[in-house]
């Protein structure tokens, strides 16, 4: 029951200063965020591609108020694809982005991120990679499908996410999977009411499944973003049965965590990326974290009390 209560709390100014002052945050902060800025990440990316693995990268801070700070953000990821371009790391490296923080809530939001987002997929094109539409809490996701659309025109390997605790997924990923999409499937960390989102745990691992099959058995690029090793098992026997090679699909993690396993797939083969976030606005991706599993939680509290 405590997840619903940090999502809440995700939103919160109050807790935001709260936990940014608490003496343990910036350890445990740490363990999910790879820095503050880009020359903090590129020796984490360099390390991770040179054990096998591959990264999608994250500049954390969706919560925009302004025009200007969607350009900012905009701006960001441009610097990001210019210290890419300079690593070489071509398709190993791509950008997972949050339309909210191009400007998707702002008036004329719709228009203005697909603006925004345009030149970083298209920078990105330019260096080999690619850019991936995460998703955000349901009220942004037909915006974020049409700009998906309108960007795979001109980028076909653009990458969207869908979230499995959503009554509308299983149709949208049978169209995703239809049209060849990339696409990455995950749980779901935002805070959904009832009538739109599965509430019961057991109830969305069942959706899960059922959203992998439709993706392993389809004409797209599946990405299946789960630490869950029985949802990683599932779904390497509907890749098998779907007569899917190893490059025609892959597995995402969390950076800081499973490492392990992380490293055992991409032995094995596996296409294995690792979703690294940086940035100084980390309160609300760190607060979602926590949420997800309640051992993340513990390990705060822990750090708090040995620093307090």
């Amino acid at each position: 029951m405590l997840g619903p209560v940090i999502l809440a709390a995700s939103r919160s100014d109050k807790m935001r200063r709260l936990v940014s002052a608490a003496p343990g945050t910036k350890q445990v902060v740490a363990r999910f965020i790879a820095g503050e800025i880009v020359d903090d990440v590129v020796p984490i990316v360099r390390d991770l591609t040179a054990r096998g693995l591959e990264v999608t990268l994250d500049v954390v801070g969706e919560d925009i108020t302004t025009v200007e700070q969607s350009y900012a953000a905009r701006d960001a990821y441009l610097e990001l694809i210019g210290r890419l371009k300079e690593l070489g790391l071509g398709e190993r490296a791509e950008m997972s982005v949050k339309l909210s923080m191009f400007g998707q809530s702002l008036e004329n939001g719709h228009e203005l991120a697909l603006a925004n987002v345009r030149p970083v997929v298209a920078a990105a094109a330019e260096i080999g990679t690619t850019v991936t539409l995460d998703a955000e809490d349901h009220t942004t996701l037909d915006s974020m499908f049409a700009i998906h659309e309108e960007l795979r025109k001109d980028f076909p390997q653009t990458g969207c996410v869908i979230q499995a605790y959503l009554f509308r997924t299983e149709e949208d990923a049978r169209r995703l999977a239809a049209n060849g999409s990339r696409v990455r499937i995950v749980k779901g960390a935002y805070k959904e009411p009832a009538e739109v989102a599965i509430q019961d745990k057991p109830e969305i691992d069942k959706a899960y499944v059922r959203i992998m099959k439709i993706l392993m058995e389809g004409e797209g690029y599946p990405m299946i973003g789960s630490h869950d090793p029985r949802l990683i098992s599932i779904a390497q026997e509907l890749a098998r049965r779907a007569g899917r090679k190893l490059d025609e699909y892959e597995f995402q993690m969390l950076y800081g965590i499973r490492s392990e396993e992380q490293n055992r797939l991409a032995a094995e083969g596996h296409r294995m990326r690792v979703y690294t976030a940086y940035g100084t606005d980390w309160y609300g991706y760190f607060m979602r974290r926590l949420a997800e599993k309640p051992a993340n939680l513990l390990f705060f509290v822990r750090s708090i009390l040995t620093k307090g």
